[in-house]
């Protein structure tokens, strides 16, 4: 049976050498994102804002000029209008009232006596300013837990220094997805936040399958200098990785056009995250190894001990 390879098995392109290239932009990058997240900020949901949040369906396509100019004049703060998929899908966002759910519910009442007859509304959704906060740090927890218990199995998988080149990796992976998500003015709410786990998750795999090749290949090829086997490494694995990465993107694509707006922000999440992830794998988590006092003898030693343990390998 013949094996499908979308990039030649004797591959030789120059990652290692270009490693300064790569460390510039990806610099640049996350600077980028986060001189973004610090000026602009970012477009948070009501997971994490607090609010009422209304998604209605009209008869006709939408006229949001007039709904916003008819919301506008209700006295209940920054309402914002946008398109929820379809032309005569509407999704309203009102900031929240001062009082307790009484005062949530009037805003409703007075949204729909606003807007008159003939609009359907889908669902209604209220988020306390405690219920706000509390979500955020959880979703901040959650993405920091992580990263340090991958730091740490990375760490006792392979060596300290490949555990911290990965997290590394993925710091960068997580800081570009929030500067493209500020930068774009995307919601920024739970379902992003799974998403950033997942692509943290996805991101470690790729990883990890290069630095089993990296530990492979310098037993093998102990006559070679670091920057010649690491560059080895990423070339032999770097086939299953586009293919893995395409064949994903694929299934985002398809995700991210048919899926509707209610998983578009996290399908737009991880298609960013697998190329950013892919990249970050290949051109930031290995390179780093060279500055990081590799010792090529604890692999030589590990390899004596399995030998000594098992004489027949």
């Amino acid at each position: 049976m013949r094996t499908l390879h979308l990039i030649p098995t004797d591959t030789n392109i120059s990652f290692i050498p270009r490693r300064k290239i790569f460390f510039a932009f990806s610099i640049a990058l996350v600077l980028a994102s986060i001189a973004l997240f610090a000026v602009k900020g970012m477009n948070y949901g009501i997971d994490f804002q607090g609010g009422i949040l209304i998604e209605v369906k009209t008869p006709a396509p939408a006229d949001l000029g007039d709904m916003r100019a008819k919301l506008g004049g209700l006295g209940l703060g920054e309402v914002a209008l946008q398109e929820f998929g379809a032309a005569n899908d509407v999704l309203i966002r009102v900031q929240r009232q001062d009082g307790g759910e009484e005062a949530q519910q009037l805003a409703v009442e007075a949204v729909k006596g606003a807007l008159g007859e003939g609009i359907e509304y889908r669902r209604t959704e209220f988020v306390g300013p405690k219920v706000s906060e509390e979500l955020f740090m959880d979703g901040l927890y959650a993405v920091v837990a992580a990263m340090v218990a991958m730091l740490v199995y990375i760490w006792f998988r392979f060596e300290w220094q490949f555990g911290l080149g990965a997290v590394i990796a993925l710091i960068h992976d997580v800081l570009s997805t929030i500067g493209i998500f500020s930068l774009l003015g995307l919601e920024f709410n739970l379902s992003t936040v799974a998403a950033v786990l997942t692509i943290a998750g996805y991101s470690i795999n790729d990883t990890v399958v290069v630095f089993d090749r990296v530990r492979e290949n310098l037993r093998r090829y102990k006559s070679q200098s670091l920057p010649e086997v690491f560059n080895r490494s990423i070339n032999e694995t770097l086939s299953r990785t586009v293919m893995t990465s395409l064949t994903t993107l694929v299934a985002l694509a398809a995700l991210y056009i048919l899926g509707g707006e209610v998983i578009r922000g996290f399908s737009f999440a991880m298609i960013w995250g697998i190329v950013v992830g892919t990249y970050s794998s290949i051109c930031v988590a290995v390179p780093l190894l060279l500055y990081m006092n590799l010792r090529r003898g604890a692999f030589t030693e590990d390899e004596k001990k399995q030998e000594a343990a098992d004489p027949a390998v």
